[in-house]
């Protein structure tokens, strides 16, 4: 069995993560359409952008998005977690020309991103206003040749203490999604954070919850799979 590492990128503090022992899809012996897949991205490595999660570190919704960063990465990809202190912006304000250092590293990284993964714990019924806020910035790529998520695949993961705050905050991020004309996961994910899924290294604790974070992973590279085929055919 062999291991490699994964880069986490932390624009915060402009860190990098070495996170050990992730298995090496690539020589674990499973065979099937998702190894196929993997080949068929050739030698580019698409770019999965995750954001979200709360100020506090190592939040139940960070440990979800890094799970499927995880399986991503096993995928061929290479990805960027944009979380924590990360996403202590200034509240938007589209009048303002002037961005931090960390606003203009979340717009670069977001019109880079082949992928993209949304995460956000349900605060009274809805999204964080964290998130929501880090999400107004897309206003800025309103221009872009490829504006907002235009042609991208979508990953959406909502935590809450409950499945009613949950699941309503996984239908409005998809509602975001669809009006930053982003292509939604067939499958979304809420959590529900009273039952233990998480241990405190961020293992999953739910096989069922671990294979529905990875199959979100899959569904995000099979999209940009087929999109990069479709491109090259035309």
């Amino acid at each position: 069995m062999a291991w490699k590492s994964i880069r986490w990128l932390t624009f915060g503090t402009a860190s990098i993560k070495n996170l050990k022992h992730v298995k090496d899809f690539s020589e674990s012996g499973q065979t099937g359409w998702r190894d196929e897949m993997k080949v068929s991205l050739g030698a580019h490595r698409p770019v999965v952008v995750a954001v979200g999660g709360t100020l506090r570190e190592h939040s139940s919704t960070e440990k979800a998005l890094k799970l499927v960063l995880r399986r991503c990465v096993e995928l061929g990809a290479d990805t960027v977690l944009i979380s924590g202190a990360d996403l202590d912006l200034p509240a938007y304000a589209p009048e303002r020309a002037e961005r931090t250092e960390r606003a203009q590293l979340l717009v670069d990284s977001l019109r880079r991103a082949d992928a993209i993964l949304i995460g956000s714990p349900g605060y009274h019924g809805g999204i964080s206003g964290l998130v929501k806020n880090a999400l107004d910035y897309t206003e800025d790529m309103r221009g872009d040749a490829r504006c907002y998520f235009d042609g991208r695949p979508v990953g959406c993961v909502a935590t809450g203490a409950g499945w009613q705050g949950a699941v309503a905050t996984l239908g409005a991020l998809r509602a975001v999604v669809h009006a930053l004309r982003g292509w939604p996961t067939p499958l979304g994910v809420a959590i529900n954070t009273i039952e233990p899924v998480f241990a405190p290294d961020g293992e999953c604790l739910s096989p069922d919850l671990a294979r529905t974070l990875d199959a979100m992973a899959e569904q995000l590279l099979e999209f940009v799979a087929a999109r990069s085929a479709l491109a090259t055919a035309v």
